[in-house]
């Protein structure tokens, strides 16, 4: 068992403690415990107010969610799940949700900015009404080992409904279980993700929900996935007393995307260069030529190419270079692909000329950074989380 530091965090069957240490006389804790030795997940305090009505005290049926916790897993997709639970059975009075940390082995999971969390249970066999949530984050295609895989497997065959967090779709889909159904991922991992599950229906939703089966893209997501649920099984009163308790005002469903717009994201409101932007991004295997980017937006070549100096600082065929190379780069980390296959994906006619493009960017040829990242064939790819 690894040494415990100050502020290393333990997995209850309620929730989540603090093992921080003492605080002074008087003082509070940062981070509350959970009511011990009840699994109904909700805290001892009086419940908040909602809004001066009383909150309803017909029997309710509880509804359970299991937490698998991968190796290095993303705390925040993973708070962001088992909080708005923990609020929507204070707010309301009620048990209505239970939970419950599982990992490979039980024991402790370790996340990626190092805390462990001490698990409630195995791979144990779950009752079918149960609802699995993947949490992964670094690694995960190390993390998703066979005994994950396989236990993903029996618990879907017997009914339970399966979902992934963040990286968490990666494992779901890789147990066989997105296939034929719409599903997200982060947006770094969508490039890595589309070339390995061809037979899933990728989206770049905040979320997905298909049947019994959910994903979410990572980080803040997990919110609006669990909001969207509470509604569901509570209505959208609790929903949106819960999304203010955590001082949540914008939202999000199913429609919304993952990414900022693109003019959020380079800094300049401009219609044009917006859209030729869109189009770089949605044609990097098969690049568009500046003079026919420029047509399609009703502007001559030179203008394009004024348009991108004055705001971006660079030609427009340079910055969608910059695309594609972002793309490879996340194909050698993330994938086995060979690497004539990743220039190929990214629209370079010869290795030659990738290697060459690569190195004058990233300093390293696309081999070495195959190498760095032991993601050469045969071993588990890396998602860069």
């Amino acid at each position: 068992m690894r040494a415990r530091l100050p502020g290393t965090f333990h997995g209850t069957q309620n929730g989540i403690s603090a093992a921080a240490a003492p605080a002074p006389a008087g003082s509070a804790s940062p981070l509350s415990a959970t009511a011990r030795g009840r699994e109904a997940g909700s805290l001892s305090q009086k419940p908040a107010p909602r809004g001066g009505r009383e909150a309803s005290r017909d029997p309710v049926r509880t509804r359970r969610f299991i937490f698998l916790l991968l190796d290095r897993f993303t705390m925040l997709s993973f708070a962001g799940a088992i909080e708005p639970l923990r609020i929507a059975n204070r707010v309301s009075g009620q048990p209505l949700y239970t939970w419950k940390l599982a990992g490979e082995g039980g024991g402790e999971a370790v996340c990626s900015n190092g805390a462990a969390f001490r698990l409630d249970m195995g791979l144990d066999e779950i009752d079918r009404e149960d609802t699995v949530l993947v949490c992964g984050g670094i690694d995960v295609a190390e993390a998703t080992t066979r005994p994950i895989l396989n236990w993903l497997r029996r618990e879907a065959r017997r009914g339970a409904s399966i979902g992934g967090l963040c990286t968490g779709a990666w494992a779901v889909a890789k147990a066989g279980l997105l296939d034929g159904r719409r599903a997200t991922i982060h947006w770094e991992n969508q490039d890595s993700f589309l070339e390995e599950f061809d037979e899933v229906k990728l989206t770049k939703s905040v979320f997905v929900v298909d049947g019994n089966r959910l994903t979410t893209a990572g980080g803040t997501a997990s919110i609006d996935l669990m909001l969207k649920l509470i509604a569901e099984d509570h209505g959208e009163d609790l929903a949106n007393t819960v999304a203010d308790q955590l001082i949540y005002s914008a939202i999000r469903t199913d429609q919304d995307t993952q990414r900022l717009s693109i003019p959020t994201r380079i800094g300049v409101r401009h219609p044009k260069l917006s859209q030729v932007i869109q189009m770089m991004e949605a044609s990097i295997e098969e690049p568009i030529s500046p003079a026919d980017l420029a047509e399609d937006v009703g502007m001559s070549t030179r203008q394009l190419e004024r348009l991108f100096r004055r705001y971006l600082n660079r030609s427009p065929k340079r910055y969608y270079m910059e695309l594609r190379l972002q793309k490879a780069r996340n194909l050698l980390m993330q994938t086995d692909m060979s690497v004539i296959n990743v220039a190929l994906a990214c629209g370079f006619a010869s290795p030659s000329h990738f290697s060459k493009c690569y190195r004058a960017h990233y300093a390293t040829t696309p081999y070495r950074e195959r190498g760095s990242h032991g993601s050469q064939p045969g071993t588990a790819p890396r998602l860069s989380i």
